[in-house]
């Protein structure tokens, strides 16, 4: 086996991604399943799932898992149904989110628990649900892997009135070393993928309305996160390479956390 297989190979690693039919969720998925991982898509919506998963199938294994992380039942039939496939789960990349932008004086409570029931108490509850299938799959040499994808803006203020969404990614990022510390001996890593600017959906009148040049301006890096950027991140994460790393906040940002 050759060095960069030896350290970064992601083959036969059974990997579920939430948040997987589109934006970052869909490249880290897309970045598995190319690196000859088994990987499993959940997503609320089904036909777009399933949509996805096919289309990644060309390139390896992937099953589309559709269902709500927000909600108990949804975690419960998902823990269930990933159960009737594999008995093991190497890799957990928790990326489904949610996000409300409004004022300060019309921010609804509504929109506050709808971003916190996914963002946070989705995730610690699907890592609950999902514990007994990573412990089976952990070895001290090979410990299984959860991968939170936090964000930027838990680390660097945004001008933006996304209140519940920064405040929920700042609790995602200390949930994730909490988690590490408490399941190091276990042997399962926790560490945080924290993306910068990414033409996802939500970008896309933000740079229909202001330009790519002028979003990427205070970028050191002058370019939005790309495909590879947060695939790459996130197979180092999961392999040999990333094994001796928990607890840590990995900004992929193009150097705008430094300023």
């Amino acid at each position: 086996m050759n060095i960069i297989n030896e350290l970064f190979g992601v083959e036969g690693k059974r990997v579920l991604v939430t948040g997987g039919s589109r934006g970052i969720g869909r490249s880290i998925a897309e970045g598995f399943v190319k690196g000859g991982a088994r990987v499993y898509i959940c997503a609320r919506d089904a036909a777009l799932c399933e949509e996805v998963a096919q289309s990644l199938r060309a390139h390896g294994h992937c099953v589309a898992m559709p269902g709500d992380l927000s909600s108990a039942e949804g975690r419960k039939t998902l823990a269930e149904e990933l159960g009737r496939h594999e008995k093991a789960l190497d890799v957990l990349v928790n990326n489904a989110g949610a996000l409300w932008a409004a004022p300060i004086a019309e921010y609804p409570e509504a929109g506050w628990d709808k971003v916190f029931d996914l963002n946070v108490k989705g995730t610690f509850f699907l890592v609950q649900a999902l514990l007994p299938m990573l412990q089976s799959a952990a070895t001290a040499e090979n410990p299984a892997r959860i991968i939170n994808v936090g964000s930027i803006n838990a680390i660097r203020i945004p001008k933006h009135e996304t209140y519940a969404y920064t405040a929920s990614k700042a609790a995602l990022h200390n949930l994730t070393r909490h988690l590490a510390s408490q399941l190091a001996p276990r042997h399962i890593t926790a560490n945080v993928l924290a993306p910068g600017l990414f033409p996802s959906k939500m970008q896309q009148a933000s740079i229909r309305d202001k330009g790519m040049d002028a979003l990427v301006e205070p970028i050191p890096l002058r370019r939005m996160a790309d495909a590879a950027d947060m695939a790459g991140t996130a197979i180092y994460l999961a392999s040999r390479a990333g094994s001796y790393l928990t607890g840590a906040v990995v900004p992929v940002c193009g150097g705008f956390s430094t300023l």
